[in-house]
């Protein structure tokens, strides 16, 4: 990420995240249910699941909600019914967008997304058109400063892919997905806890945004990310002012 701090972008970005915890319950409610109707309601066999009421225990949310979201998706309690889409496309100076929605109205859902992405400046794409520059992975971000070389024997004994050190000093710790939780585990009781800790969609390539340019794409995640069907937006902009 020559030219940007990867520290930087990510707390930009887990920044504007926080200032929208209003919707967080909602997009939790929907990964909580999603989870457990395809994987069904026990936490011990079902990651995804446990993954989903652990963002939701961090938001906050009461042991009731949780379990009442889980008992509907599994039929204990009925509910609406979910589908899970990906949409593509491209934003500002050719920047790569996936965005993870989860909706009971297919036919709203793509209206809405496709009209942000025109309105303001990108251009959907067609499914697989952006994807193949993304990888799905665990990702733990350490703050500058960490020790390096002890989180990285910590990391690789742990089961993680690689350590990567970045300029600014953070380091990243990949894992493949279905390691993530083990590897947080074993790392948190190695000392070593993360800034951020997620299964994501990470960029293979960044692209530099800058100026009115970084300004105009900020503008279109926001519009994406404020959508009320959209779970995740992930992209591969460098944003800086």
């Amino acid at each position: 990420m020559a030219g940007h701090s990867k520290w930087a972008n990510i707390q930009h970005r887990k920044g504007r995240q926080d200032e929208k915890r209003g919707k967080v319950w909602t997009r939790v409610i929907r990964e909580i249910m999603v989870a457990a109707r395809t994987g069904g309601g026990d936490l011990n066999a079902n990651p995804r699941l446990r993954l989903a009421v652990d963002k939701a225990k961090a938001a906050n949310m009461p042991a009731d909600t949780i379990k009442r979201n889980i008992d509907k998706a599994t039929g204990n309690l009925e509910g609406v019914s979910y589908e899970e889409i990906r949409y593509e496309g491209y934003g500002i100076g050719g920047a790569a967008i996936i965005v993870d929605t989860m909706t009971d109205n297919r036919v709203r859902t793509v209206a809405e997304v496709r009209h942000a992405f025109s309105k303001y400046g990108g251009n959907m794409g067609t499914e697989g058109s952006v994807a193949f520059q993304f990888k799905h992975v665990g990702q733990l971000l350490f703050a500058p400063g960490t020790e390096e070389d002890k989180l990285m024997e910590a990391a690789l004994e742990a089961g993680a892919d690689d350590v990567l050190s970045h300029e600014d000093g953070s380091i990243e710790v990949l894992t493949p997905p279905h390691d993530f939780e083990s590897v947080r585990d074993a790392l948190a009781q190695a000392g070593f806890n993360a800034e951020i800790a997620e299964v994501t969609m990470r960029a293979e390539n960044t692209v530099d945004v800058a100026g009115e340019d970084a300004a105009k794409m900020q503008k279109l995640l926001d519009v994406l990310e404020d959508l009320d069907d959209v779970q995740e937006v992930f992209h591969n902009a460098a944003l800086s002012e």
